[in-house]
C-alpha cells in the first residue's frame, strides 16, 4: 500500500511539536503507558529540541493526546550516526488510541520532515521481546528493513557469544530509503 493511501485512510489525527506547556501532558501519557522515566526526561528532550537536535511531536485525535514520539537528528547509534541518518525514538500511543493508525501518521510525518531536511534515509529500532510485537509488525509493513548489523544493547552492536539480557535496551535497528 503507498503511503498516500495509508494516509487518507487514517482519522483526522493532527501532529504538533511540544514545548514546555506540554511537559504535563507528556508525563500523563508515560505514566499511563507504565512507562519508566527519569523526572526530567521531557525538559532534557525539549532542550535537545531548543539546540536543534531531535523533535519531540505529539499526536492528538480530535483535540485529545493521544501520542508521542522523538525525531533525534543526532542518533547516538554509530552507523546512523556516520551516514546521517536521523532516527525515530521513544514512539508512543495510548492503549486506548492503538490500531487507529496514530503510529502510522507519526512515523509518515517524521519521514516527510527528513526527507524535506534532504536526508536519504530513515532509521528506527524495535526491542526483541514480546512487548515490542506491535512495533515489530508495524515497521516491517511500512518498510523498515534490519541494518545488517544484528542486535543492539544501548545502541552498541552485541558481538557474537555476548550475552546481554533481553530488555528495553536489546533492539534490532532498522532503516528504509526515503
Amino acid at each position: 500500500m503507498a503511503d498516500t493511501q495509508i494516509q487518507k485512510d487514517m482519522p483526522d489525527i493532527q501532529i504538533r511539536q511540544a514545548g514546555y506547556k506540554d511537559l504535563d501532558s507528556l508525563r500523563e501519557m508515560s505514566l499511563a503507558m507504565r512507562q519508566a522515566k527519569e523526572p526530567d526526561y521531557f525538559e532534557q528532550q525539549i532542550e535537545f529540541q531548543e539546540a536543534g537536535e531531535r523533535l519531540i511531536l505529539i499526536a492528538a485525535e480530535e483535540g485529545e493526546d493521544a501520542g508521542y514520539c522523538l525525531l533525534n537528528w543526532e542518533p547516538k547509534y554509530g552507523y546512523f550516526k556516520a551516514h546521517e541518518i536521523p532516527e525515530i525514538q521513544d514512539l508512543n500511543v495510548l492503549p486506548e488510541f492503538r490500531r487507529q493508525g496514530i503510529a502510522t501518521k507519526m512515523i509518515l510525518y517524521c519521514e516527510e520532515l527528513a526527507a524535506r531536511k534532504g536526508c536519504k534515509r530513515m532509521g528506527i529500532s524495535f526491542g526483541l521481546h514480546p512487548g515490542f510485537g506491535a512495533a515489530q509488525r508495524l515497521y516491517i509493513k511500512l518498510g523498515y528493513v534490519p541494518d545488517g548489523y544484528g542486535a543492539t544493547y544501548d545502541r552498541k552492536i552485541v558481538a557474537e557469544g555476548e550475552f546481554k539480557p533481553i530488555d528495553d535496551q536489546l533492539c534490532l535497528m532498522l532503516v528504509k530509503n526515503l
